[in-house]
């Protein structure tokens, strides 16, 4: 048995060393006869004692049993997709914005990481004591689906670490591909099975990482990137290059055509040279992923509501192509905003059939001089939304008419608005179906009140028969009602009904959401719902001190403003009224009050009271770190000096905001002295 261990061991640590070397070194060990010998070896040592398995035995690769579905699980670390630039006006503008946020003067040379943009599918891979323990997709950002399994058969992802002394566990996000060849080879065998064919290499790859089968998976040889990656404390690399060299040094496959740029300029000539360069890869890329290459400074500029502030991704330029335009259907939106939509003669883009582009408001009409029937160019913006891009007027017919924006609302003939500077349309009758539809969908949708059973086809039934006028109405439903509209049956009605009641129990910050408005997504939701724990409570903060809720982080005077517009609508407060009539609360539950409480527990502490403002490079602390012992001390963290500000927390490199502190006389303070009145 010793001898058998040892021996399954040595021919796991050879043939794993050999897969490294053969997908992801391009750099063969051994023959593949000496290969398959060896695999057939240990494969016979593990069928004899199951006992002498490993979680990281090729063997494990090939996938087992066909799994039932997949489990959602929360991700540790959570996937924040990346805002995108378009142009190279974008890309200098995102610098800018980077430089004031990090406060640094505008003429500041950054060292920036440029790394290809893959066309896949992101994955989320967890690694315990050097083994892969876990692979998820990036679903939602905070949780995905399992799909371990599957990622078990992707020969270039490591299932140990090459490293000696591997941390507790390792976070690395990447993204998986099929690439070119590999993906014409397999729609050529779904060919002659008479199969439909994949339209691109990314929905082929979207499609084998969510089969039941991991045999399947193994069989359309999928490959991977690794890109990112998270290490506990100290262990973490210095920088966005150094950590690429980590990934590469553990075994992962890391791009080689990446680049350590020293300015924005060689990151605007690595750009040049890809755009050109990409149609001689071997997979699929449809833009560059730009970094902040020091890791300190990516912290000091931290997270959007969605994404990074120290990244963003250069879009390609789309392939075009041209097309006929058939006529201009207009929507109305839930917020009454009217948007105009190309409808075209059918062409072929990235892979995919478009037929329709949203032409945005009337300004883009104008700025298009778009005519009946004319020939238009459209191509994908970031090779997945269709944008039309121009028109061709030497082939517009004869006596064509210019597209206009119709007066009235298509859907209740109310007159349309344009109000100020703003660029939208608009439908401001609060009754209009439209809108109507539109609110109703997103509040029983999954991130509001989440009401199984409620789809769109419903919806429209309700609205379009009077049955209801507003949300609350969907509360005074009955099920003899429900059962008369098409497709609806006693049961479902039934069921649609307690569904409706049980919503009532939702979280505050869910119901809010629900509610719809303007520029309050999931995470403002929740940000809100926190602080105000009632609607009353965030009513006449509204009201009384915006600049309450403006100073919150992440929400900003726009989003006040948007909730004190809308406060102030008769409508709206009426709705608040039916809503609570109906035994919605609009509150915090009791135990989301005891979490509160608990959040302020600290609020007693030294720094009762007290706001600060931090700015610069800490000598020992992360900002973040530095904001959470703030805060466990009573005081609190706000984003920009006033007169209303009692200190200033300045590090290495403070720019504007130290300025400022110092002409307003701020109080400005070092770690030192933070550490000070902490322990005081």
């Amino acid at each position: 048995m010793p001898d058998q261990q040892a021996r399954a061991s040595e021919l796991r640590t050879l043939l794993n060393r050999a897969a490294h070397a053969y997908y992801v070194l391009d750099s063969p060990l051994m023959e593949d006869a000496v290969y398959d010998r060896l695999y057939q070896e240990l494969l016979k040592l593990e069928q004899e004692d199951p006992s002498l398995q490993r979680a990281d035995s090729p063997t494990q690769r090939v996938g087992g049993a066909p799994a039932k579905g997949f489990t959602s699980v929360g991700h540790r670390i959570g996937l924040l997709s990346l805002d995108n630039a378009f142009n190279r006006d974008d890309l200098n503008a995102w610098n800018e914005r980077l430089l004031k946020v990090i406060d640094r003067p505008a003429n500041t040379a950054l060292a920036m990481v440029g790394e290809l943009k893959i066309d896949g599918n992101a994955l989320a891979l967890s690694y315990h004591r050097g083994v892969l323990e876990r692979a998820a997709t990036r679903g939602d950002g905070s949780r995905g689906e399992e799909i371990t399994a599957n990622v078990r058969t992707i020969a270039s992802i490591p299932l140990r670490l090459q490293i000696d002394d591997p941390p507790e566990w390792v976070e690395v996000r990447g993204e998986a591909f099929i690439p070119d060849d590999t993906f014409a080879a397999i729609n050529d065998e779904r060919e002659r099975r008479g199969e439909a064919l994949f339209a691109n290499p990314r929905n082929a790859c979207a499609g084998t990482l969510r089969q039941l089968d991991p045999k399947v998976v193994a069989a359309r040889r999928l490959d991977f990137f690794a890109y990112t990656l998270h290490l506990p404390g100290d262990a973490q690399p210095p920088s966005q290059w150094a950590a690429l060299e980590w990934l590469n040094n553990a075994g992962f496959r890391v791009n080689p055509n990446r680049e350590l740029c020293s300015d924005l300029a060689a990151i605007n000539r690595f750009c040049d040279h890809w755009e050109q360069g990409r149609h001689d890869l071997p997979y699929a890329t449809d833009g560059v992923v730009v970094k902040l290459n020091d890791l300190s400074l990516q912290e000091a500029a931290g997270f959007t509501q969605k994404a990074p502030r120290w990244a963003i991704a250069l879009k390609f330029p789309a392939e075009e192509a041209p097309s006929r335009l058939l006529q201009v259907a207009v929507q109305v939106g839930r917020t009454g905003a009217v948007t105009p939509v190309a409808e075209f003669e059918p062409v072929a883009l990235a892979g995919t059939s478009v037929s329709r582009a949203t032409l945005h408001n009337a300004d883009r009409i104008a700025e298009l001089d778009l005519h009946a029937g004319d020939t238009i160019v459209v191509r994908k913006a970031g090779e997945i939304i269709p944008e039309v891009v121009r028109v061709l007027p030497e082939l517009r017919p004869s006596g064509a008419e210019p597209v206009q924006l119709p007066r009235t609302c298509p859907e209740c003939k109310s007159s349309l608005v344009r109000e100020g500077s703003e660029a939208a349309t608009r439908c401001v009758n609060s009754c209009c179906p439209a809108i109507l539809r539109g609110g109703l969908r997103h509040w029983v949708s999954k991130g509001a009140l989440d009401i199984d059973g409620m789809g769109n086809k419903l919806v429209e039934q309700l609205v379009d028969r009077g049955l209801v006028s507003s949300i609350a109405d969907l509360y005074r439903l009955d099920p003899a009602l429900l059962a008369s509209l098409d497709r609806m049956a006693e049961k479902s009605a039934i069921k649609l009904v307690t569904a409706l009641e049980q919503s009532k129990q939702q979280p505050w910050h869910r119901q809010l959401y629900g509610l719809g408005i303007r520029h309050i997504g999931e995470v403002n939701a929740k940000t809100l719902a926190a602080t105000f724990l009632s609607m009353d409570a965030l009513n006449q903060a509204a009201a009384a001190e915006p600049e309450r809720i403006a100073d919150l982080h992440g929400i900003g005077p726009e989003i006040s403003d948007s909730l004190g517009l809308w406060f102030t609508t008769p409508a709206n407060q009426q709705l608040l009224k039916d809503l609570q009539a109906v035994g919605l609360s609009l509150e915090a539950t009791a135990s989301e009050r005891e979490d509160a409480a608990e959040r302020l527990s600290g609020s007693e502490g030294p720094l009762k009271g007290k706001s600060f403002v931090i700015t610069g490079t800490l000598p020992s602390m992360g900002r973040s770190e530095a904001k959470a012992l703030i805060e466990s001390a009573g005081g609190k963290v706000i984003g920009s000096v006033s007169k209303k500000t009692d200190y200033l927390l300045a590090g290495e490199a403070a720019g504007s905001k130290l300025t400022k502190a110092e002409s307003l006389g701020v109080t400005v303070l070092s770690e030192d002295d933070l550490t000070a009145m902490l322990q005081s």
